[in-house]
């Protein structure tokens, strides 16, 4: 069925008399295309037919979300003489997918397009649907080159009722994009009314069941069993996330691809992967997108598959100096021709056929990192370690230590001894002795990157794939007087095997020439355990997967008409078609994912993981996440409501902003206040003047964690930017 689109403006009295405006009486909005709620409607949406060549539509009134009444004498006087209706539909062209034009046998017997008017009300002797009103509609020229225009007329007797849908019935062989349909009631007399009914969505077809086709607009939950591809290649079986309690996992929408033969409870991975046709890209989208990302993904692409080419070959060659590195960036990569590109075909195949038909430079250069642009190697100092945890790209992560001795909730028989080597004495001399641990954790200035718990279940099978290796770590941080963290301690562990005990080690900043060296190498562990957590969890997790079971929801149960679908629309808008890419390219069995990121095949394994000790619907939200992490504490007296543990935190500092406003708005709009208008023109006001506040924040001198010398100013929560990367955006939105 059509989904609706939120329409302000009411329908439209030229000169009116009774007959005519009383078939649109309670039709004063739009269409609804959404699966019918009342009983009239559900006798419409019965009919959708799935036949040969046809797929049959129901466009839903706005009088139709009422229960439906049963005429009577008084109604039926209403309408008492026939009324003339001309109906007009507008399909839109759209790039890449035009409708064909070509002469069809159904234009020219004028059999293309059917449509039905269907009464609101039921017959007041049977109980029953009224009979509908039906009417073929016929191709007439139009000088718009956008659009093709279908016009019927129908002729709707007396006792009709008010009307609650339209059948739109394609008899084309192609799908089409129904934009709006305009009726025109007119009584013979001069008089008339017009009802717009926007559409703006595909006409499609699917029953619920089998596989789903690309022109389905069928929202239905399974689990991610279409991660592996197990009858390609044993090692690229995947286990099935969700749906059992050793990996909890979000729902994704259902596809209905046939069972794999090797592993029937997984699914075959053979074609593109379903969205509904209306959560697809747009032609224009789809070609933007293409164009963005080819620089994206073979940055990506490239040199991954190049190192699998040089393990095949048992090079097994890393970088030998971070000069070569430098090159990366001011030389370029000089690609291969495209048809030496081959091996994108199991990556990115819809990248490689863009490629080449596009043309392209023959060196892939890779962009220079803000950062390292403003300071070639801050990356390596101390200062910005720690500033990145709370103004860098994975501001999600850093806590406050609550309690002392750092202790694990692994079992110890497992694991090993659950209380941390990170000792007192250690924390106080690189504290410089001006605190003990026990005052610095009552004044609340001991902070930490944990990533010990969630890691080191799977060191030993991480460290048993070839060129990788990982460890669970606990990093340590000072809150120093002047509102900056000081790093003090890096903490790795290997847990216990049957072939050796435990190994641990705690490293701190030294003079020393070859501690210095492992210092640096600890930290170079810590930086890919936050990569890994920042696009495995904060990103993938927290962003993109979290959120499909609520927009497969919204689209189940809420009709478009309904404010709160309204709402949230444009932030769903995109996501699934992002992540059924994701799954077919990225986070799939030998996908970029586990080609760039240390767990490798059991990256999604720990995403799953990660939900299930710490995704919770109540503390997602920005000021309950900060509380959780205790980085800052509820305070009725505070800017916000709360009171930060770290008063320098960009990350929270311009969240909270961004987060009251949308809150302001967004009870204003749920509470239908007349001035729903007025409170939108303030949100965005709001925005606009908050960016001005970041701005000015980026300008301060006295916020170390973003101004100073060699430090970008944080820019990742202004609500506006210039198209393309550019690092600005909210967090956890995944409106692209």
């Amino acid at each position: 069925m059509l989904r609706p689109q939120l329409n302000p403006s009411s329908h439209t009295t030229t000169t009116s008399s009774s007959s005519s405006t009383q078939l649109f009486a309670s039709s004063s909005c739009i269409a609804s295309l959404r699966r019918p709620s009342s009983p009239s409607s559900v006798v419409a949406a019965a009919r959708r037919t799935r036949g040969q060549g046809s797929s049959r539509v129901v466009v839903v009134c706005a009088s139709s979300s009422a229960t439906a009444s049963r005429g009577d004498s008084s109604s039926d006087m209403a309408a008492a003489a026939a009324v003339r209706v001309k109906a007009v539909a507008t399909i839109k062209v759209t790039v890449g997918e035009l409708i064909n034009r070509s002469i069809d046998i159904r234009d020219l017997i004028g059999r293309s397009l059917s449509l039905e008017l269907v009464s609101s009300e039921l017959d007041a002797k049977t109980g029953k649907e009224k009979a509908t009103v039906r009417s073929y509609a016929h191709n007439v020229d139009d000088d718009d080159h956008s659009v093709v225009t279908y016009e019927a007329d129908f002729d709707v007797p007396s006792g009709f009722g008010p009307l609650g849908a339209i059948i739109v019935t394609n008899e084309l062989r192609q799908e089409m994009f129904l934009e709006d349909i305009n009726l025109t009631a007119s009584d013979g007399a001069g008089n008339s009314t017009v009802l717009p009914i926007r559409c703006n969505s595909w006409q499609k077809r699917g029953d619920g069941t089998g596989e789903r086709e690309a022109d389905d607009r069928v929202y239905d939950y399974d689990v991610y069993n279409d991660l592996g591809n197990p009858d390609s290649n044993g090692d690229l079986a995947r286990p099935i996330l969700g749906g059992n309690k050793q990996f909890p996992y979000p729902r994704r929408c259902r596809t209905g691809r046939p069972p794999s033969k090797k592993d029937p409870k997984s699914e075959t991975r053979k074609g593109n992967v379903y969205v509904p046709r209306d959560e697809e890209f747009s032609p224009e989208k789809e070609d933007y997108f293409l164009r963005k990302t080819v620089g994206s993904v073979l940055q990506a692409a490239v040199p991954a598959a190049q190192s699998l080419l040089l393990d095949k070959l048992k090079w097994n060659l890393p970088f030998p100096s971070f000069f070569v590195i430098d090159k990366l960036f001011e030389d370029g990569v000089e690609l291969p021709g495209v048809d030496k590109l081959n091996f994108l075909e199991s990556v990115v195949p819809r990248l490689l056929e863009h490629l080449r038909d596009t043309p392209a430079e023959k060196i892939l250069r890779f962009e220079t990192p803000a950062n390292i642009q403003k300071d070639k190697f801050a990356w390596l100092r101390d200062e910005e370690f720690a500033r990145e945890t709370l103004a860098g790209i994975n501001p999600y992560a850093i806590e406050l230590v609550r309690e002392f001795p750092l202790k694990s909730k692994l079992d110890p028989a497992v694991y090993g001894p659950a209380e941390s080597a990170i000792t007192a004495d250690l924390l106080e001399e690189q504290m410089r002795r001006v605190m003990t641990v026990e005052e610095a954790i009552s004044q609340k200035r001991l902070f930490m990157l944990d990533f010990h718990d969630l890691f080191l279940p799977y060191v030993h099978k991480i460290r048993s794939l070839d060129h990788t290796t990982m460890y669970g770590s606990r990093t340590i941080f000072f809150l120093t007087d002047d509102g900056t963290l000081r790093l003090l301690a890096i903490e790795l562990t290997r847990p216990a095997s049957p072939s050796q005990p435990q190994w641990r080690q705690v490293f701190t900043p030294s003079t020393d020439t070859t501690k210095s060296w492992l210092w640096r190498m600890a930290k170079a562990h810590v930086r890919a355990h936050d990569a890994g957590h920042h696009e495995l969890i904060t990103h993938w997790l927290r962003t993109h997967c979290a959120v499909e079971p609520y927009i497969i929801a919204a689209n189940r149960q809420l009709s478009e008409m309904h404010p709160i679908y309204q709402l949230l629309h444009p932030h769903f808008r995109y996501t699934m078609r992002i992540n059924a890419l994701a799954r077919s390219r990225l986070i799939s069995a030998a996908g970029i994912i586990e080609l760039s990121f240390s767990p490798q095949k059991y990256s999604m394994e720990l995403s799953s993981v990660a939900y299930d000790k710490l995704w919770r619907f109540d503390m997602e939200a920005l000021p309950a996440d900060l509380v959780r992490r205790g980085m800052a504490e509820e305070d009725p007296t505070a800017e916000h409501g709360l009171r930060l543990a770290i008063e320098d935190y960009p990350f929270a500092n311009d969240g909270l902003l961004i987060w009251d406003a949308i809150k302001t708005w967004v009870q204003a709009y749920v509470a239908r206040d007349a001035a729903v208008q007025a409170a939108y023109d303030g949100f965005a006001a709001r925005l606009k003047e908050i960016e001005g506040v970041i701005d000015g924040r980026n300008k301060d001198r006295k916020l170390k964690n973003r101004c100073g010398a060699g430090i970008l100013p944080y820019q990742l929560m202004k609500p506006f930017s210039d198209s393309g990367v550019t690092g600005m955006g909210i967090p956890n939105s995944t409106s692209i």
